[in-house]
């Protein structure tokens, strides 16, 4: 089973690589770190300018400890041709994370009372504006939420780095 699942990505891989270089159609994949969630995988697709990228990873490690991310990007690159090129346009995603709080533990654990959630949490659901930078690979984004729809404490400004290879 593991040869021909590994033959057909081969193939797979090589189809798209062809596609990409007979055509205007390029493809991104890579990883990057995320103020609200610490990894993220990204995969991008696009056709000329026109560019999408979808980033996401979770992780659990038992209950109220776990994290999950998903964003969607709509951009248009600027200077493709160069090695650095920008990328403008908007996204949208959601990030929720649940995080173990020992002293909200013991505050219940203490007056035999539900008074403090025993686990820390953001969320976040938004619509933002953002603006990519690449460099030989090596990227980073800004998004500036212009609405949300779900919100606790999360960060006012979202951020993202990483390393993207571009084919």
């Amino acid at each position: 089973m593991f040869r021909a699942v590994f033959r057909t990505l081969f193939f797979v891989v090589l189809f798209v690589t062809v596609i990409s270089h007979a055509s205007e159609w390029r493809f991104s994949i890579g990883a990057g770190l995320r103020n609200q969630t610490p990894v993220v995988l990204i995969g991008g697709v696009g056709y000329s300018n026109l560019m999408l990228y979808v980033q996401g990873m979770g992780f659990h490690n038992g209950p109220n400890d776990y994290w999950c991310g998903v964003r969607g990007s709509l951009l248009w690159t600027f200077f493709k041709d160069f090695p650095f090129h920008m990328d403008a346009g908007v996204s949208g995603g959601y990030e929720y994370a649940e995080s173990p709080n020992e002293m909200h533990r013991a505050l219940n654990k203490a007056n035999n009372a539900m008074y403090a959630l025993p686990y820390n949490y953001k969320e976040t659901a938004d619509i933002s504006i953002e603006l990519w930078t690449h460099f030989y690979g090596l990227y980073t984004q800004i998004s500036v939420p212009v609405n949300r729809y779900r919100e606790h404490d999360t960060k006012k400004l979202l951020w993202g780095a990483g390393y993207m290879y571009e084919f």
